[in-house]
């Protein structure tokens, strides 16, 4: 909807001036030059914050105020580091959502069961994680994100709902291929950059600052900084009075 209200003030304006030009010659058509810089820079921004549900509406945070908030995992499965977070988060009796990369399953299926058989969510993260996957057609895009629901269906038997795209990128075709395959799109708001963060006590005070009630804090089960920092993060975010609930008790 905000894509398409950019798209009709765009045209207003552009039509506006071509109105105004013919009627006072004095106005320039050049004046159209800021209005598409505008409308380019608005939709390049609403491609990369995925915050904004630019094209789409997208589970960002829980609109409460109790103090709860979700962990979630993009990345995995990944056999160095997310049994060690499912062993932390076990520990804590936390249940977490783990967006999985479907080209990362073959091999790691023990890991698939175990977040099953815990009581934590697997999300859908697309198979390829391709680093154009957001300039795929949006038919390509659904055939990649199914490839994930199949291997996932043959461990777990469970049908995937929740889509995270790669890299927090939308637009139109993601839009197109999400409503396609019927499901729900999820963001974050915390996104804790875990994956350039220099030591433990960076990650943590970015999240900590962070925090308010209804928060989705986004982590990477693929990196060594977050598996280590996973237990002192958890015993922060309780410290600051929040609980620690799954994405699913989050939006009841």
């Amino acid at each position: 909807m905000k894509f398409k209200i950019a798209n009709i003030l765009l045209g207003l304006s552009v039509a506006g001036i071509y109105c105004l030009h013919r009627t006072f010659i004095s106005v320039s058509l050049l004046w159209m030059l800021p209005c598409f810089l505008l409308h380019g820079t608005v939709v390049i921004l609403g491609c990369i914050k995925i915050g904004w549900s630019f094209f789409l509406p997208v589970v960002c945070s829980s609109n409460t105020s109790s103090r709860v908030v979700a962990l979630t995992f993009d990345d995995g499965p990944n056999k160095d580091f997310t049994p060690f977070i499912i062993d932390t988060l076990s520990r804590n009796n936390i249940k977490a959502t783990f967006f999985c990369i479907g080209k990362n399953i073959p091999g790691n299926e023990d890991i698939l069961k175990r977040m099953e058989l815990e009581g934590h969510t697997v999300g859908n993260h697309s198979n390829s994680h391709h680093f154009w996957f957001d300039l795929f057609s949006a038919r390509k895009m659904l055939a990649d994100m199914q490839e994930v629901d199949k291997k996932v269906y043959a461990i777990t038997g469970r049908k995937l709902t929740m889509f995270r795209p790669p890299y927090g990128i939308t637009n139109p075709n993601v839009a197109k291929a999400i409503k396609m395959g019927n499901y729900t799109p999820v963001g974050w708001n915390i996104r804790s950059l875990d994956t350039v963060a220099k030591d433990k006590k960076q990650l943590l005070a970015r999240i900590e600052s962070r925090l308010k009630p209804g928060a989705i804090i986004l982590l990477h089960d693929s990196i060594k900084l977050t598996s280590e920092a996973l237990p002192e993060a958890i015993a922060m975010i309780r410290k600051n009075g929040y609980d620690i609930v799954p994405l699913s008790e989050l939006f009841d």
